[in-house]
């Protein structure tokens, strides 16, 4: 009787767990039909990668109820985790595939970098808060993200030791473009990045390093990031 009633219990909670990944999948599919492809995105792998990514495994625990709103959401020490449509609209513009290395700035809880690695060869990525880092590293192992790699550290300066990139995603606002950052560009790469002071209206800047290494920039969109940090 006692191997029955366990055999039970195991069923109605392996039935909740199926149900709740059942809920999940089906919210973030409606989530980016309406809120992403529905406000224009139509590049198939950032589509496909938005639907493939677990936005909930993303965010603070709690929140998971809140995980495919189109909003950001905290993930504590003053960052936030982006908000969808933002996250697809910069994979799009960073116009990245297979075979692809690429560096982000700003790790936070590993939402965008997981968004590019279902995309790219592999992700480098820099988080400049210890436990963000920490945090993000211990996600990306557990959701079996091996071509992602989380460094702590400033990223101003960018991560020399994997440059040339394929391209540059920047996921905190800066006061300017970074000039090592440019450096580390590939000829005929891009860096998507938030630029502008503080807790203010920002644009979203496209620079592309054209073939002969000269750059070009110019603004997309008016956004909004909590600001990047460091020495600089």
């Amino acid at each position: 009787m006692q191997r029955i009633s366990l055999l039970f219990a195991v069923a109605i909670i392996t039935g909740a767990v199926s149900s709740l990944a059942a809920d999940y999948t089906a919210r973030r599919e409606a989530m980016v039909e309406a809120t992403i492809e529905g406000r224009g995105i139509t590049d198939a792998a950032t589509l496909r990668a938005m639907k493939a990514v677990e936005r909930h495994e993303f965010v603070t625990p709690g929140m998971e109820a809140q995980a495919y709103a189109d909003r950001p959401l905290s993930i504590g020490y003053g960052q936030t985790i982006s908000q969808p449509y933002i996250v697809a609209a910069m994979t799009e513009m960073l116009q990245v595939g297979e075979g692809d290395v690429v560096l982000e700035i700003g790790a936070g809880s590993g939402y965008q970098a997981a968004v590019l690695a279902e995309i790219v060869k592999h992700v480098y990525t820099i988080e400049i808060v210890p436990q963000l880092a920490t945090l993000s590293t211990e996600r990306m192992e557990r959701l079996g993200y091996d071509n992602v790699t989380v460094k702590e550290g400033d990223g101003y300066f960018g991560w020399e030791d994997h440059a040339p990139f394929d391209g540059i995603i920047v996921t905190a606002a800066a006061t300017h473009i970074p000039p090592p950052l440019v450096e580390q560009l590939k000829p005929g790469a891009r860096m998507v990045i938030p630029v502008g002071p503080p807790m203010q209206v920002q644009h979203l800047m496209i620079v592309e390093k054209r073939e002969d290494g000269t750059v070009s920039q110019r603004s997309v969109m008016p956004v909004r990031f909590v600001p990047l940090t460091g020495e600089r």
